[in-house]
């Protein structure tokens, strides 16, 4: 048996590519019960966040098209060979080694992201929940998550900010200059959207709107910072009130078009920054054309995030020394399990 790792993200596809293949969580469970159908196929894990999706694989043989086959199955996207050349492929040792550099944040668009652990916890719980959990990966995933908590604990790899959130926070505070006294509306009301609603009161935000499909989470939400609960049909009013727009809604489609923000700046006499953190995308690319109105997206977040890394490549070096020694006592235990060979045949 192998161990294989396929997968898409913000270092070899930009976001209109990475978007297509984003997984919400009926999907993930169609792609592991695709994949549980497939022969040769006996333990399977899904992962899609913001900046990545993968499956990691047990299986007979190397064919990691297959896993990118099923991926597009369940997707409705046309396999490809230029397609397949957006994903990066991984075996064996090298594939263990990705994992632990994804859950240590090496990997991550913001270097040292603590969330990514989360997402990694969920895509266990979901893969044991389609069974599809084996011996070897519920070891190998264990090892992971150890690997990614020492390296924050132990390491400053997650110094300072460390989210998309925090990045976008970031990126109005650059735009403005200060955000003291800046009204914001936030749209969406999970972790997210609460880190970023934490780390602007922190910054002395005036107004804080919460818009969320669910009015209880963005009226909880809402109340946790002191902010106003606001509906989505008075989004054209709010955004003509606002100096700042943070999207972090999840909506599988857009769920701001250009026109409604062209009619929500009329008459307005400053600009109004746009920033969209959501994957897949909420709000319209378009929307960037309209005249007095900053449109800024998880991609355009990477200047950010590289003039405040400093502190963290620092400490590169001290995670990718417990990287070596967390993947040397995984081989080492799949040895005392006596299974090794059954999963990493030469």
């Amino acid at each position: 048996m192998f161990f294989l790792a396929v997968g898409i993200s913000h270092k070899t596809s930009d976001m209109t590519v990475r978007e297509k293949f984003y997984l919400s969580p009926a999907e993930k469970e169609l792609v592991l019960n695709r994949l549980r159908l497939e022969e040769g196929v006996s333990e399977a894990l899904v992962m899609s966040t913001c900046n990545r999706t993968e499956i990691y694989a047990v299986m007979r043989d190397l064919d990691t098209g297959r896993l990118v086959r099923a991926l597009c199955n369940v997707k409705k996207i046309v396999y490809s060979d230029k397609l397949s050349g957006f994903f990066y492929q991984y075996h064996q040792e090298t594939a263990v080694r990705h994992l632990l550099s994804v859950t240590a944040g090496l990997d991550s668009l913001v270097l040292g992201e603590k969330q990514i652990l989360g997402q990694v916890r969920q895509a266990v719980e979901v893969s044991r929940a389609a069974d599809m959990l084996g011996r070897f990966t519920n070891i190998l995933f264990n090892t992971a998550l150890r690997t990614g908590k020492k390296a924050r604990t132990e390491t400053s790899i997650s110094a300072g900010g460390s989210s998309v959130s925090w990045a976008a926070v970031k990126k109005a505070e650059q735009f403005w200059g200060t955000l003291s006294g800046k009204s914001v509306l936030i749209i969406g009301a999970g972790k997210m959207s609460e880190l970023a609603a934490d780390d602007l009161k922190r910054r002395g935000v005036g107004k804080l709107y919460i818009m969320n499909r669910t009015p209880e989470n963005g009226e909880d939400l809402a109340q946790k910072f002191h902010g106003t609960a606001v509906s989505f049909w008075a989004i054209k009013d709010v955004l003509s009130d606002v100096d700042v727009c943070i999207c972090s809604a999840g909506a599988p489609h857009y769920l701001i078009e250009p026109d409604l923000v062209q009619e929500a700046v009329v008459g307005r006499d400053r600009d109004l920054l746009m920033i969209d953190i959501s994957m897949p995308r909420n709000i319209n690319p378009g929307v960037a054309s309209v005249a007095g109105v900053t449109l800024v997206g998880i991609d355009d977040l990477q200047q950010v995030i590289s003039r405040c890394a400093q502190e963290r490549l620092e400490a590169v070096y001290q995670v990718e020394k417990i990287i070596t020694r967390k993947t040397e006592e995984f081989f080492a235990k799949l040895s005392a399990a006596k299974f090794a060979g059954k999963c990493f045949v030469s």
